[in-house]
């Protein structure tokens, strides 16, 4: 829900046969998408994507991800997850890059396993139940 047969037609074109990738990871990272440490020595800079691999692969996980947000609501759940958590709170863009890499990654997961997307899998982390001793 939320991606069209257009966003994933155009991700389809521009990665090929997804099942080439050995895994969910390297898809992200043929996008591009996956950070990029900026430091050096003593000096910490910010983390980036990285911007290497394929710049309309890049672009198309992008837009698929902006429809995933306004139509999907466990999409919309897990961005307001990322941009509210109290510890290592993310900003707006960078929320929408990591829903775009986790599009790229459960379609690889979809199309390699053949098997429908699971909305309980790609949730929002869900608090840990406390139980009392």
């Amino acid at each position: 829900p939320g991606v069209t047969a257009v966003s994933v037609a155009a991700i389809l074109a521009e990665t090929g046969d997804l099942s080439r990738f050995d895994s969910a990871r390297a898809v992200v990272k043929h996008a591009g998408l996956c950070p990029r440490e900026n430091s050096s020595g003593s000096y910490q800079g910010t983390t980036t994507i990285s911007g290497r691999g394929r710049p309309r692969l890049r672009t198309a996980a992008w837009r698929a991800a902006f429809g995933a947000l306004r139509h999907n609501p466990v999409y919309a759940a897990r961005y307001q997850h990322l941009t509210t958590r109290t510890h290592n709170r993310l900003q707006p863009n960078q929320a929408y890059v990591a829903i775009a890499a986790a599009l790229l990654r459960q379609l690889h997961v979809v199309i390699t396993t053949a098997t429908p997307w699971d909305p309980t899998l790609a949730g929002a982390p869900q608090p840990a139940e406390v139980s009392a001793a």
